[in-house]
């Protein structure tokens, strides 16, 4: 569920980033994209070198008590009172959403609680708390957007990427009809429930073929994984990449930094 009243903070100067397991494993170009987006913008970037799992996939699976054991050991990563940005719907779901009750009556629940009320995914940061104007210098195209579940229902952040394409003048966006329907990804619902899972994607893959864009980006990986995956394993005319990925390259001029 999205927050009933959400107060934007001010453009702060320094901000956390949280990478996320599959920014850092499969796409971590998605993560340095973020980080230059921000440091465009003035934000210098701190990223906390002993980061790892959220503890969203045991979370999810029942395991509370696992998931408590993973997420304690990220509490102690942002000690400052800086926005934590992260690049995935999913991730910042689970930190914003999930990490007050999982320590709640525990002696980490304060730090839970802070933590949770600084956590922000990162494109919704860009637009709103940024306020990031975009100058497109690539070649005309068409794209389609798939958001995640977690993007749309618990972060409440789907009108947020076409907002930030809407931007890029020479990109036309068009809108697949299955626009809110999940991908069937949802982290082990994959793995323990494949045969719908596949039905799921399978759908969607067709969906955003049909929108004749051959290209789409969203702002979770899992999702990523998951229908640019069907699409290569079954032949469909359709590739995929990260949102920030692609504002990025549509974005950036050769004399910038790719440091």
């Amino acid at each position: 569920m999205a927050d009933p009243i959400k107060v934007y903070p001010p453009k702060p100067s320094n901000v956390y980033f949280y990478a996320t397991c599959l920014i850092d494993m499969f796409y971590p170009d998605a993560g340095m994209a973020g980080i230059q987006l921000l440091e465009r913008e003035g934000i210098t970037v701190c990223f906390p070198e002993d980061q790892t799992c959220c503890g969203q996939p045991a979370y999810t699976s029942g395991y509370h008590d696992e998931a408590r054991a993973v997420a304690k050991a990220q509490l102690g990563l942002f000690p400052e009172d800086w926005p934590i940005v992260v690049p995935s719907g999913s991730c910042g779901g689970m930190m914003r959403k999930h990490y007050p009750d999982l320590f709640k009556h525990t002696d980490h629940e304060a730090r839970a609680t802070s933590i949770a009320a600084r956590t922000w995914e990162l494109t919704d940061f860009l637009l709103n708390v940024c306020h990031i104007k975009l100058e497109d210098l690539g070649k005309p195209t068409t794209l389609a957007m798939h958001t995640s579940c977690s993007a749309r229902r618990e972060m409440g952040i789907a009108e947020v990427g076409p907002q930030l394409i809407g931007q890029l003048n020479n990109v036309k966006l068009v809108e697949q009809v299955r626009a809110e329907e999940c991908c069937g990804f949802g982290g082990t619902f994959a793995v323990r429930h494949p045969e719908i899972s596949g039905a799921m994607v399978s759908e969607k893959v067709d969906a955003l073929v049909d929108t004749g864009a051959g290209e789409f980006v969203t702002t979770d990986c899992g999702c990523l994984m998951n229908i640019a995956g069907y699409a290569e394993k079954n032949r469909k005319p359709l590739v995929g990449q990260h949102i920030l990925s692609f504002l990025w390259e549509r974005t950036h001029s050769g004399d910038e930094g790719t440091s």
